[in-house]
């Protein structure tokens, strides 16, 4: 197949990895930077609500998962203190918000805005959907549903996950990590919420109620807002703990810090007492099947049951799914990734950055950072 164009680095992926990539390379001569969409960092646009949650102070690999090894290597030269300073010479203002999460403080326009001014001299070729990627004698060509292919000596994929399909999703990068002998780790929505089974089922009509809760999965734990959804639960507490759930029950804690025996002598009714909507504790109530009435009337059996929401317990009958997951769990395997290059061990010239990894971060700007903070270690090495 006769080639559109020869290049020596195409960089597969306009979203945060790649941007970063292509923003810090020195040389930018004979470099293509490719997107199936009509239009750079459509992920970036919308995330946060269209704020850009950029990253986190308190950054370490225990809120990833992933190889810590290599985790520790990737941010012990890249962190969020270079990365905030990269954003900030460049004219991106951040605010902190709850007590360690670093937003854009002019939405996630001024983030993109930044990234591809600082990438110019890049060629971008948008709109190229890529079908198949074909490893060659010397380099790649890439494939496109339509047109001619294009071949490159060296080619970064940084193509992201299989979330959000409607912004563009594609598994190109994991199937020709597969194709190429690189271990790919079973992929699965992540940061996202969960349905429910029938014996949840009146959740669904707490649609809309949010509460504070305490989710507790995988020996880990998280207290923040849980909402419920029509299709199920939300919020943050659960999106952070569907990225460690695989099967089997978790454990949701809806009176977080209460102690019910405080209680137990009052005049008022129990809904009125108990530290939730009125909504919602009128519903738990009848499942739980205690009348609302004055807590001292209540017995020794009700209190017992009441407890029991202190450690809630099911199992999910599954996620929202990838159109409403944040994030892909899994991907290309670490063990054949060089992290002081972030280039294939197997395919020389070849490399992955960000989302294309089984590196998945927690909610609060995890996810955004290793994909900035990936594409840094790698321009270091395109740059020597």
């Amino acid at each position: 197949m006769k080639s559109t164009k020869t290049v020596d680095l195409a960089i597969l992926g306009a979203g945060a990895s790649g941007l970063m990539l292509a923003s810090l390379l020195q040389n930018r001569k004979n470099v293509c930077l490719i997107d199936g969409n009509p239009a750079p960092g459509a992920k970036i646009a919308v995330s946060g609500g269209g704020r850009c949650n950029l990253c986190n102070a308190h950054l370490d690999p225990s809120y990833y998962r992933g190889d810590a090894k290599v985790l520790r290597s990737v941010f012990g030269r890249y962190d969020q203190h270079w990365l905030l300073r990269w954003f900030h010479e460049r004219g991106v203002e951040t605010r902190l918000e709850k007590g360690s999460q670093y937003f854009a403080k002019e939405r996630s326009r001024a983030v993109l805005d930044a990234l591809q001014r600082a990438a110019r001299g890049v060629e971008t070729l948008y709109g190229f959907r890529v079908k198949e990627i074909r490893k060659e004698a010397e380099g790649f060509s890439l494939i496109p549903e339509r047109g001619r292919a294009l071949r490159c000596r060296r080619l970064v994929i940084a193509s992201g996950g299989l979330s959000f399909p409607k912004l563009g999703a594609s598994g190109i990068g994991l199937e020709f990590a597969k194709e190429s002998g690189h271990p790919v780790e079973p992929t699965a929505p992540a940061l996202v919420g969960f349905t429910l089974q029938p014996a949840q089922a009146f959740f669904k009509s707490l649609s809309g109620v949010a509460v504070e809760a305490e989710v507790r999965v995988a020996r880990r734990c998280w207290r923040d807002r849980l909402l419920f959804a029509h299709r199920g639960i939300s919020g943050p507490a659960v999106l952070n703990a569907s990225l460690w759930w695989e099967r089997g029950e978790i454990s949701i804690d809806f009176l977080p810090g209460f102690d019910l025996n405080e209680i137990r002598s009052e005049r008022k009714n129990l809904s009125t007492l108990l530290p939730l909507p009125k909504r919602a504790a009128l519903a738990f109530l009848k499942v739980l099947q205690i009348r609302d009435r004055p807590c001292r009337q209540l017995g020794r059996a009700e209190w017992e049951r009441l407890e029991g929401l202190h450690d809630y317990r099911f199992a999910p009958a599954g996620t929202f799914g990838y159109s409403k997951a944040e994030v892909t769990r899994g991907g290309v395997g670490l063990s054949r990734i060089d992290p002081l290059t972030m280039e294939s061990r197997l395919v020389p010239g070849l490399y992955f950055l960000g989302e294309v990894l089984d590196v998945t971060g927690e909610l609060g700007g995890y996810n955004f950072q290793w994909a900035f903070s990936s594409a840094a270690v790698c321009a270091e090495a395109l740059n020597e």
